[in-house]
């Protein structure tokens, strides 16, 4: 199955590349890359240009604000692949990650994947190269135990299962647990997206459309959201929290649509050339 994995961007090229490098490093070979720039920049351009070694496309937009489901939008316009995995551009995955989107893929389903959050001190480490996210993934336990004493780390999302392991299909499966969606990492096949028109762009630079939205709505469409914790892991880039505000009307037509199950936006992929 042809995979195509989607990136938001927007300016940080920094991060874009340790996500590449984290990419070329994946055992499940089949995917493409699709850089979904909120922005027009001769720098992306010529960076996305330098990238060798993958099948990498790239969408960009005007710099008009905050326009991230816009751009995600247009990067699903331009996905060849059958399945599709969000990423933003503040996460970096394991090795392993397309495979454990991969190995759990159904059609009636969404994945939900979560990440670790690292701190200052191991983002600076990535950033400069002196670490790579490949070499924590592998050692942990030793170069992470950090993360052990920081609540806001969830250092336990950082152990990764095999979803063919006995611990996975005869234990974890079978637990309930949180399958919420984030917008950072998350799967789904591409027809389901399709179905329910994409992300919804009316929502502007709110952030609603990124997960909680969508969470509703593929479960209207009559999907599952079932969790790929600890199969699908994820490093989260330290940086300042960022604050996308959601006005009150944009909430009250939130859960008007919620409450009438209008799971197909007005406002989406159909609305682009």
């Amino acid at each position: 199955m042809k995979v195509s994995i989607v990136i938001a961007v927007y300016k940080d090229i920094e991060s874009l590349d340790l996500i590449i490098r984290a990419l070329k490093k994946q055992t499940y070979k089949n995917f493409e890359v699709i850089v979904a720039e909120d922005n027009n920049s001769i720098e992306m351009k010529n960076y996305v240009a330098s990238i060798a070694g993958l099948d990498v496309k790239h969408t960009f937009q005007e710099d008009n604000g905050v326009r991230k489901s816009r751009s995600q939008n247009n990067g699903i316009l331009k996905a060849s692949g059958e399945y599709l995995i969000f990423l933003d551009g503040d996460i970096i995955p394991y090795s392993t990650f397309v495979q454990g989107h991969v190995s759990l893929a159904q059609k009636d389903r969404v994945l939900a994947g979560r990440r670790v959050n690292l701190n200052a001190e191991l983002t600076k480490k990535f950033r400069d190269k002196s670490l790579s996210s490949y070499t924590l993934e592998k050692f942990y336990f030793l170069l992470g135990f950090t993360l052990m004493f920081d609540r806001n780390a969830r250092f336990e999302q950082g152990v990764h299962v095999d979803a063919d392991s006995f611990i996975y299909k005869g234990i974890m499966s079978k637990r309930k647990r949180n399958t919420s969606l984030i917008g950072c990492n998350f799967s789904c096949y591409k027809e389901a997206m399709i179905a329910i028109n994409g992300f919804d762009e009316s929502y502007g630079e709110s952030s609603l459309p990124d997960d909680v939205d969508l969470d509703w709505r593929f479960q209207a469409y009559g999907l599952k959201l079932v969790s790929c914790k600890n199969i699908a892991n994820t490093f989260h880039l330290y940086h300042k929290k960022q604050n996308n505000p959601t006005s009150l009307e944009q909430r009250e037509r939130f859960n008007k649509n919620k409450k009438n199950k209008k799971y197909v936006c007005n406002q989406g992929l159909d609305k682009h050339e």
